[in-house]
């Protein structure tokens, strides 16, 4: 069994996201994770504080969208950075814990900005190995 991971893919000025792993909870959470190292390395980020995130839509996709666009907002609402995520996904509906500290640009050195997640190159599905795979561009 494959473990999880994240990865980014290009796209034109953009970026792509994308968590690999055994289970849908995991997926997302290494998409977040992937969020996150567009900025900075998840590794130096401090699990401090923990911030919990609900999100719902009407399939997968749009969860991923959601999730991730929520992550963002919160990130710029309370000037934090998160590191670690732990997400249960039931039905149509998201709860989450995100994980993390006030964002520190001598620590974190902050690559870029996230505007939001997109529609573009959206999907969340599971490859012929049974490996969920949910990935997006994010607008930066």
């Amino acid at each position: 069994m494959s473990e999880p991971r994240w990865e980014h893919f290009s796209h034109e000025a953009d970026i792509g996201v994308r968590g690999i792993a055994p289970s849908l909870n995991q997926a997302f959470e290494q998409a977040a994770l992937a969020l996150t190292a567009v900025i900075t390395d998840p590794n130096d980020v401090a699990q401090e504080t923990c911030v919990e995130i609900q999100c719902s839509a009407p399939d997968k996709e749009l969860l991923l969208f959601e999730w991730l666009n929520a992550l963002v907002y919160e990130m710029s609402i309370r000037n934090m950075i998160f590191g670690k995520y732990e997400v249960e996904i039931h039905d149509s509906a998201l709860s989450a814990k995100a994980w993390g500290e006030n964002i520190k640009v001598e620590k974190h050195h902050p690559a870029v900005e996230i505007k939001g997640a997109t529609y573009t190159a959206l999907r969340v599905k599971q490859d012929e190995n049974g490996l969920w795979i949910a990935e997006c561009v994010v607008d930066v």
